[in-house]
């Protein structure tokens, strides 16, 4: 669709025609849906009855929807009680079935009516078999454009109709929808039942939910809404987890909103094969079992967190998604960036000491990190076709979304940001909205240009650098501004974006940060009572933007950096610098001295950002002249936090002491080789393995991976086994996934090779060989064996996103020879969802190989320097 003003001069869109998409006629809209499914799971297979409810704008003897790999039996159209029969003619290229009668249909209500009879497929799309350890579930995953393979629908979002379902099961199995059960009967044989579902409120065709199976659920409720966490019998008791935070979440939206949750009801089903993590299907929101189940005795603290986060992510869609849904996918970061933005805020009214704060800032850098490629695209982006349409679920429409919003909100204020929230769902409630009624709402709630200001962030593609400069006179600091692009690639002589950008300053002479919005080019301003030597940009590091200081700004800031900014600000610096070293406007060693005064960090999410750079830094820019050096460096570093911290677990302990250790320990273990932290790794492994001490949960997985870095035959199988025969879905992915981490060529040759089994799952494969990628030893081998092997793999590689994560991970070459390789097999092995992943891809091989060249070097110097 087009958005009709623009706010920038600098801001210049092109949308298509909505003739150009595949997109149906406006002159046919669906009221009410009838659907009824007849599951067949012992034949992998289902038949279907659809019933809609339609107007019409115009007489027709014509009626197009979607459908897709469904075996039409029969159609008719019914206008009162005459009834025509119409013929199909099904285009499977643009996902169509076209329904013509005889004599024209009049203008005014109608109702077509289908049947049908297709597969439970097993790409993880549309309405598909689910398989556990002992039997088969039939499940649905219909956003974004697979309605059409479950039922014929209308299948776009704004198209907004009510649906009662009727699921026909063998005897023994239940069903769960959208509605409450309303009805359970036998028949229509003897070992069959069928079950009835209340009426849904509107809602859009990619919401509609079913699953069949043995389902087993622990029951709760919130503010008298009852809750369900669900899953297969053998885990139902991992749902205890869930039960708690789902409460404590719909018991925080429900007052955050002013509109009380709209659904009645609320089933979360974890999902034996599932290819997202999780899916908003109203009152019915469907899991992947690793992000839902937990064992309450063991659990990490980072599977709580992802609990408890991704149920705060899809409850809020409940609100911003099912109530309010975007008018078309070009909005989907309406959905998705404020359910991100959402996903943090009940921990931290509830949860306080998960900082999640710091949570907020790391999705920032994720953003930024995708943001700065050439090769990124706006917020807002024209898509048509279901390929084009995936490939925005994304960084950007996720975290880019999040962090905007988030930069929103500090500048006009929690209240203000609130009450325009509340003004956009109230007015758009059970229909579809844009950008521009949010923009609206936020503007007129705030009485600030929101419009204008969101307009630059979401309209326009990239990140804002801001470079800061600051004078002393007069006994005041004046500080410049100065805003142009960020570019991965350093480049920016041509760019003319610019950006209203809500600025926040903090100097060691101010009480409180100075808040402004630049909007030109270049702005000046006085800051503090008296002259400061250090100017900070990013006050609380709410900011989606990369910052440039002058040096004589970095050096009193790096000298005492813990107690002069708080994490959130530590992080984004660090972060910043590091961007600054990629982009190759600075050289490593300046970044290296800013993370030296981080010895001692206390915030174990600061520290792994800053030693995470280490692994790239060890892994690409070290050589046999000056590898020793770096993890000598490394290890004088955080050898005196592990000392301090020590290996073990210690009674009195905090969660953010132990995340610190295990920090620390992988640094140590992982880049440096420190044989006395890879030797306790190791037995503290096979201890657990052999079922005596169980792993600290918070530092298990990183011990399992430096077990694996520096394992053997024996523990290779040790780990499969422990894969195979977990009873928690986090103990089985812990030594899945640290398989892929073996250094022997013939352990890196099996765990390839287990890719090729029945035993792992196609919603695992592409994240389990893209985890191949990150390992140096392993990397080559993994992409050869990938071709070699793509015929058999690709039909587990290409369900939902699959071929986007493994797309991504290939971006861990670093040559010409292999960014070429990588182009070259994707041109000829087209994904038509991963067009862009490819493209980025390249380019941030590309960036690798420019950094390697520029900073090799560089890191030879800085490490001399520090000997003389």
């Amino acid at each position: 669709m087009r958005l009709r003003f623009v706010l920038c001069a600098v801001v210049s869109l092109t949308f298509t025609d909505a003739a150009s998409a595949q997109r149906l006629s406006t002159s046919v809209t669906p009221v009410h849906y009838d659907l009824t499914f007849d599951i067949d799971l012992a034949h992998a297979r289902f038949s279907g009855k659809t019933g809609i409810d339609v107007r019409l704008t115009r007489p027709s003897g014509t009626i197009r929807l979607n459908a897709l790999d469904l075996d039409i039996t029969a159609a008719s159209v019914r206008v009162g009680d005459a009834r025509q029969p119409a013929t199909v003619a099904v285009n499977k290229e643009d996902e169509t079935a076209t329904l013509t009668v005889a004599a024209p249909v009049a203008a005014g209500s109608a109702r077509i009516e289908i049947e049908y009879r297709a597969a439970l497929n097993d790409s993880l799309r549309g309405l598909y078999l689910s398989k556990g350890r002992d039997r088969s579930y039939a499940v649905t995953q219909l956003e974004s454009t697979d309605a059409r393979r479950a039922f014929p629908c209308f299948d776009e979002p704004s198209f907004k109709a009510t649906f009662a379902v009727t699921v026909i099961a063998d005897r023994g199995d239940v069903a769960i929808s959208n509605g409450r059960m309303t009805g359970d009967t036998p028949g229509p044989t003897p070992t069959r039942h069928t079950m009835t579902f209340s009426t849904t409120p509107k809602m859009s065709s990619y919401l509609v939910a079913i699953a069949v199976g043995d389902f087993q659920c622990l029951d709760g409720s919130s503010d008298a809404i009852p809750i369900r966490i669900c899953a297969t019998p053998d885990k139902k008791a991992l749902g205890a987890i869930a039960l708690e935070s789902a409460e404590q979440v719909m018991s925080y939206l429900n007052r955050y909103y002013s509109i009380k949750y709209p659904f009645g009801k609320l089933d979360v089903v974890a999902v034996p094969d599932f290819a997202a993590g999780a899916m908003e299907n109203a009152a019915a929101i469907f899991y992947r079992e690793s992000d839902l189940l937990a064992d309450s005795a063991s659990a990490s603290l980072a599977t709580r967190k992802t609990i408890f986060s991704i149920l705060s992510h899809e409850m809020a869609h409940m609100w911003f998604g099912d109530l309010v849904t975007m008018q078309w996918w070009d909005d989907v970061w309406l959905n998705e960036g404020f359910a991100t933005w959402m996903a943090t805020r009940p921990a931290k009214a509830l949860k306080p000491e998960w900082a999640m704060d710091v949570t907020e800032g790391e999705e920032t850098q994720t953003a930024l990190a995708l943001d700065s490629l050439r090769t990124t695209h706006p917020i807002h982006v024209t898509v048509d076709t279901p390929g084009e349409i995936e490939s925005v679920f994304d960084r950007i429409s996720y975290e880019k979304g999040a962090s905007v919003l988030r930069m929103v909100e500090n500048y006009v204020g929690e209240d203000a940001f609130r009450t325009g929230i509340n003004a956009y769902l109230q007015k758009h409630a059970y229909g579809n909205a844009t950008s521009e009624d949010f923009f609206a709402a936020l503007t007129q709630a705030s009485g600030k240009p929101v419009d204008r200001i969101l307009g630059t962030f979401v309209l326009q593609a990239g990140v804002p650098q801001v470079e800061v400069s600051a004078t002393c006179a007069n006994g005041r600091s004046s500080v410049t501004l100065t805003q142009s692009r960020f570019t991965l690639d350093g480049t920016a002589a041509a760019d003319r974006e610019r950006w209203q950008i809500p600025i926040c300053l903090k100097t060691a002479s101010t009480d409180r940060p100075l808040c402004t919005v630049l909007t030109e080019p270049t702005q000046t301003l006085s800051v503090g009572r008296s002259c400061s030597p250090w100017v900070f940009a990013n006050a609380g590091g709410k900011g989606y933007y990369r910052t440039v200081y002058a040096p004589a700004l970095v050096k009193p800031l790096a000298s005492d950096i813990e107690h002069t900014l708080s994490a959130p600000e530590r992080l984004s610096l660090i972060s910043d610098e590091w961007a600054l070293v990629r982009n190759g406007r600075h050289e490593l060693g300046s970044y290296l001295d800013l993370v030296s005064g981080l010895g001692d960090e206390s915030d174990p999410d600061v520290l792994d950002a800053a030693v995470g750079r280490f692994f790239f830094i060890d892994d690409y820019l070290t050589g046999p002249e000056t590898r020793q050096k770096f993890h000598a460096f490394v290890a004088s570093l955080l050898r005196p936090s592990y000392e301090r911290l020590g290996f073990d677990r210690r009674p009195g302990d905090t969660d953010a002491q132990r995340t610190l250790r295990g920090v620390v320990v992988d640094a140590l273990g992982s880049i440096v080789g420190d044989p006395d932290v890879v030797a306790k790794a190791r037995q503290a492994v096979l201890a657990a393995l052999n079922g005596n001490t169980p792993l600290d949960p918070i530092v298990a997985r990183k011990l399992v991976n430096i077990a694996a870095v520096h394992g053997d035959a024996s523990l290779f199988d040790a780990m499969m086994r422990a894969s195979s025969n977990a009873t928690s879905p986090e103990e089985r992915y812990r030594y899945l996934y640290a398989l892929t981490n073996f250094s022997d060529p013939a352990l890196v040759q099996r765990a390839l090779e287990h890719a090729l089994s029945p035993a792992l799952r196609s919603q695992d494969t592409a994240i389990y060989l893209a985890s191949f990628t990150g390992n140096d030893a392993a990397r080559d081998r993994a992409w050869a064996f990938i071709k070699a092997h793509w015929a058999e793999l690709a039909p587990k590689v290409t369900i939902s996103l699959g071929d986007i994560n493994l797309v991504n991970g290939l971006g861990s070459f670093c040559s010409v020879e292999s960014r070429d390789d990588v182009r070259s097999f994707f041109a000829s092995h087209k994904l038509p969802a991963a067009g862009r992943a490819v493209q980025q891809t390249t380019e941030v091989i590309d960036n690798c190989i420019r950094t390697r060249d520029k900073q090799t070097p560089a890191l030879a110097r800085w490490l001399e320097s520090r000997s003389q």
